[in-house]
């Protein structure tokens, strides 16, 4: 009976830790200010009047890799960042769990994977993950200029970490703002997320 009830417990806990909302497609995006590796301050509120996107980051999850690995997000940064759009790559994973990094160790990574966002934000105490209900890396959003989120959920259609599916899958980040950048509605503003999950304290 002790151990029904302390399983029962255990697995209510679990669910409070994890049971995430994300603000729905169509609300306003949470204000957040975080630093980046170079110990710069950036609010989601200073972007406004620009597009943003948020990637919850790790780079020790595969998932993450299949992506980084391929080249494919640094080909995705680079391509909207040079058409105006904000790019804010966040690692919410908490200190001593996988995928935490410091400053010096975000700054390395980026110089090692070339990456092409705007910021490495840190967000060791998971206050801006619990914020966007943010379970996976990567986690992806799509926030307007009028500071409004038009897509929620996963990169891309293909749920794997091996980066030969890349091609042949749907890249639903590309869609959205592609499809709002020419001023149209967004075809599919909500997907699941995949990934490993995000580390919280």
């Amino acid at each position: 009976m002790k151990i029904k009830i302390l399983t029962t417990l255990s697995s209510l806990v679990a669910t409070t830790l994890f049971a995430l909302d994300s603000p729905p497609v169509g609300s306003a995006a949470p204000d957040f200010s975080l630093t980046d590796a170079k110990g710069k301050t950036h609010s989601l509120s200073e972007y406004k009047g620009k597009y943003v996107v948020l990637e919850w980051f790790n780079p020790d999850c595969p998932f993450v890799k299949k992506h980084y690995g391929s080249g494919n997000m640094q080909k995705l940064q680079e391509e909207y960042t040079s058409k105006g759009v904000v790019w804010l790559t966040i690692d919410s994973n908490a200190p001593g769990t996988e995928g935490n990094l410091t400053p010096e160790q975000a700054a390395k990574k980026m110089g090692e994977w070339k990456t092409r966002q705007t910021a490495l934000l840190l967000d060791p105490d998971g206050k801006a993950g619990r914020a966007y209900g943010a379970k996976n890396t990567p986690d992806m959003i799509v926030i307007n200029p009028e500071g409004t989120i038009v897509y929620e959920g996963a990169i891309d259609s293909k749920a794997s970490p091996n980066p030969a599916d890349i091609p042949n899958s749907t890249n639903y980040v590309k869609v959205a703002l592609d499809e709002s950048l020419a001023g149209k509605p967004v075809t599919t503003s909500s997907t699941k997320p995949y990934g490993c999950s995000v580390k919280y304290k």
